[in-house]
Order: C-alpha cells, then structure tokens, then sequence
C-alpha cells in the first residue's frame, strides 16, 4: 500500500489483484468502516460480492452512523457528522455509491450538488445569558501565552506526548478563550482528552481556523446519515450479492502468531443465540472493527432516563480477546475503562410538534428551520451552561418520513457532573421531558412556558452512550493496532480505534482511509491511498491562521520589544516587492 495525490492516481483504476479469486473476506462490524472495506473489496479489488461476509452484532447495519423512526419512541440521532471538502478517502468512496433517489447520480454528486446550492454558514455559533448572542463572537481571544502553548504542542513530536491529556498542556489562558470553545464543542474535545489527538486536529484542521466561528467550511447529508449515506451503501452491496448476517457476536479471531507472521485461523461466533466457528486460510481475509462509540447505548423516554448500567459490549470483549493474543493487537483497556465521570455521554433528540419554540430558533440562527435550509449549520454552544449545553438541527425533513410540522433537534452535553441550570439534575439522571425543558430555558423560552412545551409540543429520548468520546482518552504509540499488524497475512483493523498516521479519529474520513488502508493491503491493490490533506505544509494557509490566531492583527499592529522591532523592520525592507510580501498580503497580515 503506499499514498498518493492528484488526479492521476485520483481517476485511475488499478488492474485487478492477482490471486483475488481465490480469496475470500469477513468483515467484522457493519459501520461505515466494514461497508467501506467492502465497496473497495469489490471496486478496487474485484473481489465477488459473494465472496464478502458482514458480520453485524446489531439487527440493522450503520454502526455510529444512525438515524432511526423507533415505533415505541419517536425519532432518534445520537449525533451528526461534519464533513468537509478534504476528507479525500470519504469522497473517493461515494463517488462509486448511486444515490437513491437520482439514479443517474452517486452520492457524491447529489452532496454536492446540494451543499453548492444550500451552504453551511452559523449565524449564531454561541449564545449565553438565554438566547444571547456572545459578545466577543468572531473573536479567538488568544492572548500570546496561548498562542504559544498552541505553536509549542504542534511543535511537540507525537511520540512525546504519550498519556499527557489537554489541560496538562494548556494553561487557563488557552482553555478560558472562545478558541478552546469553539474548538472542544464543535469535535467534542473534553479538557482531559488526548493531547496527542488534539495536537493532531491542529494539524489537520488548521484550515478551518478562519471558519471556526461561522462553521462554513462544513459539509452535511440531505437527511440523517443513516438515510443519507448507509441505505445507498447497503443498496449497492446487496446488488452485488454481499452477504449482510445480522445478530451476530463475533466472539473472537483465533490468530497464529508463530512462525513471525499473523495469520487468522477462525472466528468463534454466536448468531441468534446459536454458536458456530469459520475456519479460515491464508486465502480469508478477516477485516475487524475493534471497539465502538455507541457499544452498549441505551434509551430512555419522556418520562424515564436513560439507564446508565450496561454490558461492556461485544466489539469491546472481541478486541479484549484479540488484545491477549498478541502485544500488537492494541490496548483497549485505555480506551473503555476509567472514563471520567464528567466527560460527554448523554445525547437527547427533540422532536417538536408545533411552533411554539420556533421563533426562539429563529432568533438566533436567523433562519426559519421549516424552508428547507440546514438551520444552524452545526453546533449552537451554550457558554454559561453548566453541562456546556449544545444542540444543532440539520435540514428538515431530518428523516423522510417526517412530518411537515415536525422539527427535530439534536442536543448533547459535554459535562455530566453538574446540575443544570434550570433542571437541578446531573444531565444523566434527566427525562426527555427534563433534556427538552434545559434546551428551551437556554434558548431564552419564557419559563412559564417551558414545562408546557416540554410536556405537550414536543418528544425528547436521552441516549446514553458510555463510550462516546473514547477515541480521545489519553494514550501512547501502541495502544491503537496498525491498520494492518507487521507480518499479518489476512488480519486488518478498521475504523477509529486503530493507527493510521497523521488522520485524526472521530470522523467518517478515518473510518474509509482504515478500511482503503487494509483492503489495499492485504490484496495489494496497485493504486495510491490519498494521502491526508496536507493543510500543515501549505505555507498560505499557516499563514492565513496566523493572522487568525493573533486576533486579524497585522505584522506592524502586533506588539514586539525594541530590539525585536529593529529586526523586524530589516526583514519588511528584504521583503518588499517580492513573492514573500504578496503572500503575506494574500493572508492579510500586511
């Protein structure tokens, strides 16, 4: 497997691999990992589909990628993704997808085409004091002691950063500025996340610095991404005869590791209650998505909330079982075991019925969420909340089966140790009822009205997902397997939980750059893997970010000692009239 960029590599298409054939593939997890591994199985590799098994512990596939109509419940998200342009593994994939509406379209095209005509723009990115927009909007407020903990972490080795989380590598005048804000709730970083994660979304996102604040460099589906993004996939593979089993715990994967080579020799399994084993040869190849964010989710309702007792879940126990196997295979203990109790695990959908909360929607994203338009283009962050409160609504219709006077809202909170500010509870021992009356005292509903609208106008079901932000609990090289373990001859890992360099997880990208990873690996694939956009070697934008991160000071605006001055200005002389000059123009720093 080896990387590549550009439009030569980009629009080819490799021959197909020797020996393919002759081969077989268990995929384990049914995410859009599993079903990205399977698309390039059968697009680049040329592998029959039905030669290619999916093995799925839930009764339905999409893994983290949900948006369902639950008959006892409503409707229910558990979160959104924010794509962006740059996510060159995800668009290489769904180019080949059809859409399932525009049969002369693929999914690619139909995002497009739709993000060009309805652009993501925040106009109300934060708001305090109920409904509020914040003063300082638009602003970074770095003072240059932050800015320096920033440059002095991405200045850091990645190997040097091992277990340090967040907080231990910032002071207060980074974590108190609307940088850290907007930042930590628009990917959900806690203060004691990863510092080795953070400093990689610094390196890889630095081009959306200019945009944090208005959320325009975003890219979202039609509908939730359940309807938007996994019935298509699924579409496709079933036509091309992959088999999709269902209620299946993949127990563990027998691995021989003698010899200096790994090589998966069966799968101990348990479907609809009924054990049985595969047997494998060198010629099965076994693709396993190790670990999951919304393992072991459960639901409350209106009036109940979610429980928070669970199971540790089948992904987690596979991986457990692999993990003791060999050193190589990762450490899941770090990522499921002693998670904070104050870090993000309660999410609620709101499904309003009426209007009644409508104009306070409209106040703050200046839009009317009934014209088809997304409405708030990401998160809306409530700075004073106690539970740092955040909700976001996508398009409506949300779900296709919507109904035209129905508007459904996503809302999450980061901290689970607090009561809130209205109910006077900890998020996680709050009703639907209780999530929805938080939401609308924060949007500035008069509070005689808000028991009202809770209770009568709307629908709110809590989901408690114990291990949502895992992929930032603080590690060390080798805590995440290689995508494809040195010596391995038919096992690869997939999806957020392994090790692919420089990509950053809890996104859709990393999941299909794993899944492209392995498939292109164990089959040899003669085609370049599109390497990660390369934002932190492109001299223009580190600039641009710059000028950002210094509050859109100019060079001349921006304070230096004397000595530090004199040099400055020797420099400026050099530098008039050449290239250098005009790209310091182009990022508005002169």
């Amino acid at each position: 497997m080896y990387r590549s960029n550009g439009n030569y590599e980009a629009f080819a298409r490799p021959m197909k691999p020797e020996g393919v054939d002759d081969k077989s593939a268990y995929i384990v997890g049914s995410g859009l990992a599993g079903l990205a591994a399977a698309t390039f199985l059968i697009r680049d590799g040329q592998m029959k589909g039905n030669k290619i098994h999916v093995l799925e512990e839930l009764a339905l596939p999409g893994g983290s990628m949900d948006g369902i109509w639950n008959e006892q419940k409503g409707y229910i998200i558990r979160g959104g993704r924010e794509m962006e342009p740059h996510f060159e593994t995800l668009w290489d994939l769904f180019r080949s997808i059809p859409s399932l509406e525009n049969p002369d379209a693929s999914v690619l095209d139909e995002f497009y085409w739709l993000n060009k005509k309805d652009p993501s723009y925040s106009h109300g990115r934060v708001i305090q004091n109920q409904g509020e927009e914040l003063p300082t909007e638009g602003q970074l407020t770095l003072t240059p002691k932050a800015v320096k903990e920033l440059i002095d972490l991405v200045m850091t080795p990645e190997k040097d950063l091992g277990d340090k989380k967040i907080n231990e590598v910032f002071s207060d005048d980074f974590l108190n500025s609307n940088f850290w804000l907007y930042w930590s709730t628009m990917f959900a970083f806690e203060p004691w996340a990863s510092a080795m994660e953070m400093r990689r979304y610094l390196m890889r996102f630095c081009h959306h610095i200019d945009s944090l604040s208005n959320l325009s460099s975003l890219r979202f589906t039609k509908y939730n991404q359940y309807e938007s993004l996994i019935q298509p996939m699924i579409k496709f593979l079933e036509d091309k005869g992959v088999q999709l089993t269902y209620n299946t715990h993949v127990n563990n994967i027998k691995v021989d590791t003698s010899n200096g080579t790994k090589v998966a020799t069966e799968i101990d399994m348990t479907t609809d209650g009924k054990d049985s084993t595969v047997s494998l040869t060198e010629n099965d190849l076994v693709f396993v998505t190790n670990g999951s964010i919304t393992e072991s989710t459960t639901y409350g309702d209106k009036t109940h909330p979610a429980p928070t007792e669970h199971e540790l879940g089948s992904s987690w126990q596979l991986w457990e079982n692999m993990a003791k196997q060999d050193k190589t295979f990762g450490n899941p203990d770090v990522f499921c075991k002693n998670i904070p109790d104050a870090n993000w695990v309660i999410s609620g959908t709101i499904t309003l019925t009426d209007d009644e909360a409508v104009p306070y929607i409209e106040k703050i994203s200046k839009k009317d969420p009934h014209s088809g338009s997304i409405v708030t283009s990401g998160p809306v962050s409530i700075k004073d909340s106690n539970w740092l409160y955040g909700y976001s609504i996508s398009r409506q219709k949300h779900f296709k089966r919507q109904k035209d006077n129905e508007l459904v809202v996503w809302v999450y909170g980061l901290f689970s140790d607090k009561p809130g500010n209205f109910v006077n509870k900890k998020i996680t021992e709050c009703t639907g009822d209780e999530l929805c009356e938080e939401w609308l005292y924060h949007i500035g509903v008069p509070t005689d009205k808000i028991k009202d609208i809770a209770e009568n106008h709307s629908n709110t079901i809590p989901a408690h997902m114990p291990y949502i932000t895992s992929y930032f609990m603080p590690r060390k090289v080798g805590d995440r397997p290689l995508v494809v373990p040195e010596g391995s001859k038919n096992l690869a890992f997939i999806g957020n939980f392994v090790e692919t360099e420089r990509d950053t997880v809890f996104t859709t990208e990393y999941s299909v750059r794993t899944a492209m990873e392995a498939v292109y690996t164990l089959l040899n694939v003669d085609r370049g893997v599109p390497e990660v956009f390369g934002s932190a070697f492109d001299v223009r934008t580190l600039l641009r970010a710059i000028y950002y991160l210094d509050g859109k000071q100019k060079i001349e605006d921006i304070k230096l000692p004397f000595k530090e001055r004199l040099v400055e200005k020797k420099v400026m002389e050099k530098i008039h009239g050449t290239y250098i000059e005009e790209l310091l123009k182009d990022a508005h720093l002169l």
